[in-house]
């Protein structure tokens, strides 16, 4: 398995937080790669975060450095360069880092001694294809937010009847059991007989929507394959494999971002 390509470590910015003046500490948590902020507001509320060896009540706590924090009793350290990687999610593995039935995880299929990454977002169990990590829980919530329009396009296989008019009423949103789908940018590709590919592009990536909504449409999905998140390609990767995102290249991706 090919490991992580690396460059540029110490040219490369330190990623769009900074902490040089307080800030809440659920943040610069996150920018220290501990978890999601959602995730250490979570923490602090099991009582798991520290200051100084006093256990946090709030997550409106200021701080300005992460020095004395602890997590479990571990000392934090703090934010390292922001880091993006491109992964090849290969189906039937689960974005999560452990399952209690044993299935195989994202983390299974990482090269080992690769640095703590977080998956940007997730892909169910059998969907694959890119899916980004990072050492950086600021920026993961970035992309992960709806109203940064971060442009998400998949590959399906499907079989059963459906017209492109069908696939363009898409674009003006759907709303199925009492779940409403934004807009999605839905082309057919190509058919052959009663299986056909169709491409389609989204900016809200709710659990399972793509499947849901073809779904809707009386197709059954036998493949998908998530190809593109924002200028971030798949291209070029194995299944399994990961490649770092390179320095100019996630500058540029940053500056993208709304």
């Amino acid at each position: 398995m090919p490991r992580p390509r690396r460059s540029g470590h110490n040219a490369r910015p330190a990623g769009p937080a900074s902490a040089e003046k307080p800030q809440r500490i659920a943040k610069l948590l996150a920018r220290a790669g501990v978890a999601s902020r959602r995730e250490v507001e979570r923490m602090i509320e099991e009582g798991r975060i520290a200051l100084n060896g006093e256990t946090l009540k709030t997550p409106a706590t200021l701080i300005a450095s992460v020095d004395g924090v602890t997590v479990d009793g571990r000392p934090v350290r703090a934010a390292k360069a922001t880091r993006l990687y491109r992964f090849h999610k290969p189906p039937g593995t689960l974005t999560a880092a452990s399952d209690p039935k044993g299935r195989p995880t994202i983390y299974d299929r990482l090269p080992a001694g690769m640095s703590r990454v977080m998956p940007v977002g997730r892909l169910d169990f059998m969907t694959e294809g890119l899916l980004l990590l990072t050492n950086d829980g600021e920026l993961k919530r970035r992309l992960e937010l709806p109203s940064h329009g971060v442009k998400r396009t998949y590959r399906a296989r499907a079989f059963g009847p459906v017209t492109q008019e069908q696939l363009e009423d898409l674009a003006e949103g759907v709303t199925i059991e009492g779940f409403r789908y934004g807009s999605i940018d839905a082309n057919l590709e190509r058919r052959t007989g009663r299986n056909c590919w169709i491409e389609l592009s989204l900016t809200e990536g709710k659990n399972r929507e793509v499947r849901r909504v073809l779904e809707y449409l009386r197709l059954q999905v036998s493949r998908l394959i998530r190809t593109d998140y924002g200028a971030l390609s798949l291209a070029g990767l194995e299944p399994s494999a990961v490649e770092e995102v390179k320095d100019a290249e996630l500058e540029q991706f940053l500056r993208d971002l709304k």
